[in-house]
C-alpha cells in the first residue's frame, strides 16, 4: 500500500506522543480471548494516561482469528473455531512458534495510521533481513512483510499486521512467524490472499529460530521506528491487488 500523502510526522521524529520509555512486557503464552481483553484494558489505561506506552510480547495457543473483512470462503475447512475480532484485515491464524506483539501506543494527534503501519513494518523488515532473510521487503497493495517468491515457490508472507486504533492509543498488531507449523494455514485462504504462500525464519534460513531469540530484535527495532531514529525505506519488489479493497466490514 503506497502512502497517498506525505507523513503527518516527520520521517526522523517520533511518532508517539509520550516522550516516556516504553515498557516492553514479556507475557509468554496467553490464551487469545483473555488477552484480546486484556488488550482493551490496557490501551483504555493507556489513553488515560495511567501508564506508559507498552510492547506486549507473546505466544498463543493455535487459533484462527478473523479480522472485519473476513470473507465467509476465508473460514477453515478443519472445523477448528474461530474467533471474529475488531482489528483490520482479514482471517489468520496465531499459534506456538509465532512471535505476536501488541503495540500499546498513544499516537501524535492528528493519528497517521499509514505512517504508523509502515513504521511497524520497517522494524519487521530490518529485523528479518539482520536474521538472514535478506530479501525481505514489501508488496505494494498488501501490508506485512514478504520473501519474494524463489526457487520454484510464490511471494510468501513472513510477517502479518492487523491493527486497531481506538482513542488515539493502538491495540492488536504484528506476528512474527519463527518456528511455527505452517500446517493450520492449508485449512484457511491467509489474510484472503489465495496466489501467494505462508513461511517463517526457521524454513527459509534452515535453522531453528525461537521466538525468544526474536523479541529483543523486534523490541529495540519498534522503538526505534517509533522515535524516528529507523526511517521508513522504500523495499517494495512486487505489486498486487490489496485482498480488502472493496470489501465491507463486518459488525463485531
Amino acid at each position: 500500500m503506497t502512502a497517498p500523502r506525505a507523513p503527518f510526522t516527520a520521517p526522523d521524529a517520533p511518532i508517539r506522543r509520550s516522550g516516556e520509555p516504553i515498557d516492553v512486557v514479556k507475557l509468554g503464552l496467553q490464551d487469545y480471548e483473555q488477552m484480546w481483553h486484556r488488550q482493551a484494558d490496557i490501551a483504555a489505561q493507556r489513553a488515560n494516561d495511567e501508564i506508559h506506552d507498552q510492547l506486549l510480547m507473546l505466544e498463543h495457543p493455535s487459533i484462527y482469528t478473523a479480522g472485519k473483512r473476513t470473507q465467509p470462503e476465508d473460514r477453515p475447512t478443519n472445523g477448528l473455531p474461530v474467533i471474529d475480532v475488531d482489528r483490520g484485515g482479514r482471517i489468520t491464524w496465531h499459534g506456538p512458534g509465532q512471535l505476536v506483539c501488541y503495540p500499546i501506543i498513544k499516537l501524535n494527534d492528528p493519528v497517521d495510521v499509514v505512517d504508523y503501519v509502515r513504521r511497524v513494518e520497517e522494524a519487521l523488515i530490518q529485523v528479518v533481513r539482520q536474521l538472514g532473510v535478506t530479501t525481505a521487503g514489501r508488496i505494494d497493495g498488501r501490508s506485512g512483510v514478504w520473501v519474494p517468491a524463489s526457487d520454484g515457490r510464490a511471494d510468501r508472507k513472513i510477517a502479518a499486521l492487523g491493527i486497531r486504533i481506538t482513542r488515539g492509543v493502538s491495540m492488536h498488531g504484528l506476528a512474527l512467524n519463527c518456528n511455527n507449523t505452517l500446517e493450520y494455514y492449508d485449512h484457511i485462504v491467509p489474510c484472503g490472499i489465495d496466489d501467494a504462500g505462508v513461511t517463517t525464519l526457521a524454513a527459509e534460513l534452515g535453522r531453528d529460530v525461537t521466538v525468544d531469540e526474536c523479541i529483543e530484535p523486534i523490541s529495540v527495532a519498534l522503538i526505534d521506528a517509533l522515535e524516528g531514529r529507523l526511517t521508513v525505506a522504500d523495499h517494495t519488489f512486487g505489486t498486487a491487488p490489496d485482498p480488502c479493497k472493496g470489501l465491507g466490514k463486518r459488525k463485531v
